[in-house]
């Protein structure tokens, strides 16, 4: 008997995964679990370009506004989470689709992670404020110094990654790297990893023309409304710790709008990195729906 099937469709942001994961699961007759760091979050959702309502009415959606930023999810919880939505949808149907640009949260799902010990809230609340109050390259020379191994990940623009990285160092004198290993399971699925992008200069405008339209929906209102959490490690992201500054008295509200447009543009180059390191990935353009059929019916065979 052939295993059920997982559709991955992975990518940059603005590339227009949301609207193929759709269209595939439509086409399919299944439902779509998400692999976002930001969209599981019920108070992110401008700023985290969630699916609309008419999108998340046409196909049921996992993992998109189901958890609170007062307990925040890891990459270890949603992989154990995602496993057991997974098994009950293919329960139901031969297919799933997996759709998102968190690489770290399918790697946890696809590869297994060890979990990563509890971080006492003093210490995580010590490396947020001395973030805010002396920036990334503070964090940089923090890890350079103490965990070299994460320093060399290829992770040292991620003010999140490098926040977690440095606070379990703090509490446990080891690198996060050295929790994260591969777990032996049983594969209970087949896989069909498709990598959705576009060119550069497309994919730049599309992200410039999204921020412009989260100022334009009220990003900056969304922010406001979370000022008193500010120092939760989940909003600690592009597109809200910019606006955090700018509320905070430091700068314009344009200064943060072209911030989050340059580190969104930064953020979708390591989305991309991440992605092209996973060797089962076929890499398509949005308008090759047709070519991207025959890939699926081809996995399903």
């Amino acid at each position: 008997m052939s295993l059920p099937l997982i559709i991955q469709i992975a990518g940059p942001t603005a590339a227009g995964k949301t609207t193929l994961a759709i269209e595939l699961a439509k086409w399919l007759g299944t439902e779509i679990v998400s692999f976002d760091s930001r969209q599981c979050y019920q108070e992110l959702s401008i700023g985290v370009a969630r699916p609309t309502v008419a999108e998340l009415t046409a196909v049921k959606h996992h993992f998109i506004a189901s958890h609170s930023v007062h307990q925040p999810i890891d990459a270890h919880a949603y992989a154990l989470q995602a496993h057991a939505v997974v098994k009950s949808i293919l329960e139901r149907f031969p297919t799933v689709v997996m759709v998102g640009g968190t690489g770290l949260y399918w790697k946890a799902f696809h590869e297994g992670l060890d979990k990563i010990p509890e971080v006492e809230s003093a210490i995580r609340n010590e490396v947020i404020v001395k973030y805010q109050q002396q920036g990334l390259g503070w964090l940089q020379a923090e890890l350079r110094s103490l965990d070299p191994l994460f320093a060399s990940s290829g992770e040292m623009k991620n003010p999140q990654r490098m926040m977690r990285a440095l606070e379990v160092f703090r509490a446990t004198g080891s690198s996060i790297l050295t929790f994260r290993k591969k777990e032996a399971t049983t594969p209970y699925y087949a896989l069909c990893s498709l990598g959705l992008t576009r060119p550069r200069t497309q994919l730049i405008e599309l992200i410039d023309q999204r921020v412009e339209q989260m100022f334009a929906q009220g990003l900056v209102d969304e922010v406001q409304s979370l000022l008193p959490y500010a120092d939760l490690r989940p909003l600690q992201t592009v597109g809200y710790s910019e606006i955090f500054q700018f509320l905070q008295g430091h700068g314009t509200a344009i200064d943060a709008k072209e911030q989050i447009k340059i580190n969104t543009r930064q953020y979708a180059k390591r989305q991309l990195t991440w992605f092209r390191r996973q060797d089962s990935m076929h890499w398509f353009e949005p308008d090759q729906l047709s070519a991207i059929r025959t890939r699926v019916k081809k996995a399903m065979d």
